[in-house]
Parts: structure tokens; C-alpha cells; sequence
């Protein structure tokens, strides 16, 4: 029997979590190979066929003081593990996603059982800022293989002297024929010719806080030009479904909060729906230009993280939606910081939702670039057969 770990943390990690438990274990299958799978993570990566060790969605927060909570809760969960692996030993261990907990446990685990090989899948994103600027990131120092999704990526630390495959981005395996507009709304209940909004600003908690009072204000503001908008809102996780309606209330938006339970099913319906969204950046912006609707990306911290990144840190990015980084041109508006109001949101969204538009068209016949980028469909499978691989004993 072959026994990997698969490790992430939040929603999104959750998610690509799940897609490449799905591909192991089919890739297993097709080999005659016993496969188990234990797993930090969540529901999806559960339900995907991985024995969840313990769920981690709500473990993640952005900036300087907001992942202070999960500090200690982390390192006993980290300390855990590596007990737990004492009585079970493991063939490899797969990392997704989730740079702060998972570096840490990358280390540990190198420290501690330095022949188990360790694959880093979506790696931190440091090519894209630069913090990291002429310095040799700490991943090299405990991965044993990085599984590059963007081709950037996989220039950066293979420049660095690390071992690095590019597979492409998951997301290109989750891309179908999408409904017909009319056929989406009628599926969703909504009428067919009104314009539709969907707003994503939330996959953290703290996200709720920072972005969604100006969202759901914009939204307003939205609704009293165009009295028939529709406002479409699926909820992150469960636990945020009563905040974001209670958002919206309070800003007096008419629109529906999408069950979490829902959610990751009804996206491509959804899509297809909307004219257009607002959203937080993060993989939804991938997500939204792969199934064409035009979007305005936010993002907020606290003041001091803003402040000490800035100024301290020289926290410098050229973009802050992974679109934008990708193609190398800011293609997507984006609002950070001070910039993220709701008229800002208005004054920016509003043309992106005119059918005909320029820049409609234009962020249109962008997303046919970016597509393009992202590589070849098949993007799990390879992932999966490359660990694999790796982890297999030579015959």
C-alpha cells in the first residue's frame, strides 16, 4: 500500500485539494496501485475519497497580525502530525496551496523524516512580488519537486536551483460547455432579461470585514440605477452565509446568498448568468475569466499591515489579480486599499456589464489570451502521475 498526505488549508486550497485527490486516486486505479490518502483540509477534499485528519477551511488569514489566531493552533496541529506519523508512515507528502502553515510543516517533516519526498503543489506566488526580490526562497530547501502551475513559476525556481515540472493550471480541467445566458437564469430562477451581478468577497473570514461593506454598498448604489439588477452572492463557506445576508440587508441590496453546499456546483451556472462581477482577488478572478465574465477586482487589509508592508517591508506587486500577473498588463481594474470604494466599484463595473462596449470586448478578447497561458487540458492527471512516479519504488 502506498500512503500520501495531502496538505492545505482555506476554501480555495480545499478545492484544487480535492481535484488532485480525485486524479491520484484514478491514477492509482488505472495502475493496479492500493492507494490511501490522509489529508489537511476540508469537506471537498473529504468527499473526494481522502481521510481527513483535520479540517483546516477556516485556518487562514492575509497580512501581518491577521494570522496571529492560527499561530498556536497551527504548530499543535503540526506537532500532531508528526506524532501521528510515528505509528504511519507516509511515501510522500503532498503540499497545496496555504504558503504559511505548509512551509512550516514542509520543514518539520524534512527535519523529522528526511527520505519521505515532498511535492509543492501552487506554490507561494513570489514570483509575482517583490519581497523575494535576489533571494532564494526557503521552499528549495525541503521540496523535493515543485509542481509549477503558471509558466512563470516554473522560470523562478528553476532559475533558483529547485527541481520544477510546469503541469499547468487545475482550473483548465474543470472548464465545460457552459449553459446558454437564458438557459442559466431560467435555471436559477431569475428573469432573463434583467442584468445580473455576481459578488465573491469572501473566501476568509477577515475578507468579510474588509471587502464586503463596500461591495454590498456599490451594489446599492448599483440597484437604484438599474432597479432590475440581480445580486448574486455564493457564500465561501457555511458559516459566512448569515454575515453576507446580513450585509446586504443592511445596505438594503435585494439579492441571494448561494448555499455554500451549492456553490461549487452551481459556478458554471452562475457564469454563464452574469454580466459581469465583483470580487476579491484570489483564484475566482481565474475562475471568472476562464468562463467569460468581465470582473473588477478588490482587495483591503488593516491600515497597520497596509502601512508596514509598504513601508517597511517594501512590499511592492505589480498586480493584484492573478489575470493581470499572468498577462503581464493590468487587464482587470483593480481597487486596493483607499482605492476600494463603492463608487469606485460603480464607475468601473458599469461599462464591463454594457453588452457591446469597449471595454467589455476588451476584457473579453483578453481572457482568450489568458486561456491560452494556462496550458493544456489534463492538468491533474499529469500532476498525479508525476507523484507518483516519484513516490513508487523502481521495479
Amino acid at each position: 500500500m502506498v500512503r500520501l498526505l495531502v496538505s492545505t488549508g482555506e476554501v480555495s486550497g480545499d478545492l484544487q485539494g480535492a481535484l488532485l485527490i480525485r486524479a491520484l486516486l484514478h491514477e492509482a486505479r488505472q495502475r493496479g496501485i492500493d492507494l490511501e490518502l490522509v489529508a489537511l483540509g476540508g469537506q471537498r477534499m473529504q468527499m473526494a475519497g481522502a481521510t481527513v485528519l483535520e479540517n483546516t477551511e477556516a485556518m487562514g488569514a492575509i497580512g501581518l497580525w491577521e494570522p496571529l489566531p492560527f499561530v498556536a493552533s497551527t504548530l499543535l496541529l503540526q506537532a500532531r502530525l508528526t506524532r501521528w506519523m510515528e505509528s504511519h508512515p507516509l511515501d510522500g507528502v503532498v503540499l497545496v496551496d496555504y504558503m504559511g502553515a505548509n512551509v512550516g510543516l514542509g520543514r518539520r517533516i524534512k527535519k523529522q523524516y528526511n527520505k519521505v519526498p515532498i511535492f509543492y503543489y501552487i506554490a507561494p506566488q513570489e514570483w509575482a512580488y517583490s519581497l523575494w526580490e535576489g533571494r532564494t526562497t526557503s521552499l528549495i530547501s525541503f521540496t523535493d519537486l515543485i509542481l509549477a502551475i503558471f509558466p512563470e513559476e516554473a522560470r523562478f525556481y528553476g532559475q533558483r536551483g529547485a527541481s520544477v515540472t510546469w503541469v499547468g493550471h487545475p482550473l483548465i480541467d474543470t472548464l465545460g460547455d457552459l449553459p446558454s445566458k437564458e438557459q442559466a437564469r431560467l435555471s436559477l430562477d431569475l428573469p432573463v432579461n434583467a442584468p445580473v451581478l455576481l459578488m465573491l468577497p469572501a473566501s476568509r473570514r477577515q475578507e468579510l470585514r474588509y471587502l464586503l461593506p463596500a461591495m454590498a454598498k456599490a451594489a446599492a448604489i448599483l440597484q437604484k440605477r438599474h432597479p432590475f439588477l440581480q445580486v448574486l452572492v455564493p457564500a465561501g463557506q457555511a458559516s459566512f452565509e448569515k454575515e453576507l445576508e446580513q450585509g446586504l440587508a443592511v445596505e438594503g441590496v435585494k439579492g441571494r446568498v448561494i448555499a455554500a453546499k451549492d456553490a461549487d456546483n452551481l459556478k458554471p451556472v452562475l457564469c454563464a448568468a452574469a454580466d459581469g462581477a465583483l470580487t476579491k482577488s484570489g483564484t475566482a478572478n481565474l475562475e471568472l475569466a476562464l468562463r467569460g465574465v468581465p470582473q473588477v477586482t478588490g482587495y483591503r487589509v488593516s491600515r497597520p499591515t497596509a502601512f508596514l508592508a509598504h513601508h517597511l517591508l517594501r512590499f511592492q506587486v505589480p498586480h493584484i489579480s492573478p489575470v493581470n500577473l499572468i498577462l503581464e498588463e493590468r487587464l482587470v481594474p483593480e481597487l486596493l486599499q483607499n482605492e476600494l470604494t463603492p463608487q469606485a466599484l460603480v464607475d468601473q463595473i458599469e461599462p464591463l456589464m454594457e453588452c457591446g462596449s469597449r471595454q467589455r470586448q476588451q476584457i473579453l478578447n483578453g481572457y482568450y489570451r489568458l486561456r491560452k497561458a494556462l496550458g493544456k487540458p489534463g492538468v491533474t492527471q499529469r500532476a498525479a502521475n508525476t507523484i507518483l512516479d516519484r513516490v513508487l519504488p523502481v521495479s
